[in-house]
């Protein structure tokens, strides 16, 4: 709904404010303008208190202090109202692979791993990672995304390697409303894990299904590592129904570092959808990494929240076609 434009009167102090100063989050911005009512005498500086005067009303610092007063309330509702709106946060930890969907436009989806537990043999390593996902066009998202703690020796692949990467949905699909598989690919390069050197490059397919028992998500991802060797890596996710507030979820994977090492992996764990706009999840993964057992505890976060107020529909990538993730 548009506010009305028309000027309303505003207090005894003579100020008139227009009817639609409060901010709303479609992209209006608040009109902070406050203009004086026709008046016989302008109203002038009193050099002495230097203070605002008018003719025949006094000082006019009150109804300068309302107006302030209200433009914090409104501000507050702004707040409040940013909160309650957040974007709608689809966790999508605590595995190592990716659905085929991405954040809305101007819309920042967080990751969370404050801290989780690897063992390996005998040593056991405490993990914190964290993932930011930013929807900078429609289909698009960028993807930054880093591990606090150097790779455990002999612990495998982490699970969020350091990275900066660009996802694009290829071809929307049950993700995002529509009928049939969605179908993304993620690419970008890969940067030097805390303590390492070398910058490598990742490149992913995934393809997302989902009917009424649950959601299945498969990707297949080949890169160049950081010390520049080939990997492949082939996933598999299962979700439980998407309706539950509480679902499980199994993932599977096989990850091969050409002629270095080759790591199987079993995920089973829980996320627990609050709301929209939050979740929590758990995990524990066992893996055999060249024949050595290596156990792992996630326990993790999501949320979302808008960036940008408003989303102009210049806001495309050149020759993609307009699409927005629900």
């Amino acid at each position: 709904m548009v506010a009305s434009k028309t000027w309303m009167p505003a207090t005894s102090a003579g100020m008139t404010i227009p009817s639609n100063h409060i901010p709303f989050l479609d992209g209006e911005r608040m009109d902070r303008r406050v203009r004086w009512a026709p008046r016989a005498a302008p109203p002038h500086l009193d050099s002495r208190t230097h203070t605002v005067m008018r003719p025949g009303n006094g000082p006019a610092s009150r109804s300068f202090h309302a107006g302030g007063l209200k433009c914090l309330a409104a501000g507050a509702a702004a707040g409040i109202c940013v909160i309650l709106c957040a974007a709608p946060a689809f966790a999508y930890r605590p595995f190592d692979g990716t659905d085929a969907a991405v954040a809305d436009v101007g819309e920042v989806e967080i990751e969370l791993q404050p801290i989780g537990g690897m063992r390996v043999g005998s040593a056991t390593k405490a993990i914190s990672d964290g993932v930011l996902n930013f929807g900078f066009a429609d289909r698009w998202e960028l993807v930054l995304q880093a591990t606090a703690q150097p790779p455990p020796e002999g612990g495998g692949p982490l699970s969020v390697p350091d990275a900066a990467l660009l996802k694009y949905v290829v071809v929307p699909g049950v993700l995002q409303d529509k009928p049939g598989p969605s179908m993304a690919m993620e690419f970008g390069p890969l940067l030097p894990d805390v303590g390492g050197s070398g910058v490598g490059f990742s490149w992913s397919g995934i393809v997302s299904q989902r009917w009424d028992w649950g959601t299945v998500h498969f990707n297949v991802e080949t890169n160049l590592t950081q010390d520049r060797h080939g990997e492949l890596f082939f996933d598999a996710i299962i979700e439980g129904p998407n309706k539950w507030k509480v679902r499980p979820v199994f993932e599977i994977y096989s990850n091969s570092i050409i002629n270095e090492s080759q790591s199987f992996s079993a995920l089973a764990g829980a996320i627990w959808q609050v709301d929209d706009k939050l979740s929590f999840d758990i995990g524990f993964r066992s893996a055999l990494v060249d024949g050595r057992p290596v156990n792992e505890l996630r326990a993790g976060m999501t949320f979302g929240f808008p960036l940008i107020m408003s989303r102009p529909a210049a806001a495309e990538m050149p020759g993609m076609p307009a699409m927005v993730r629900r």
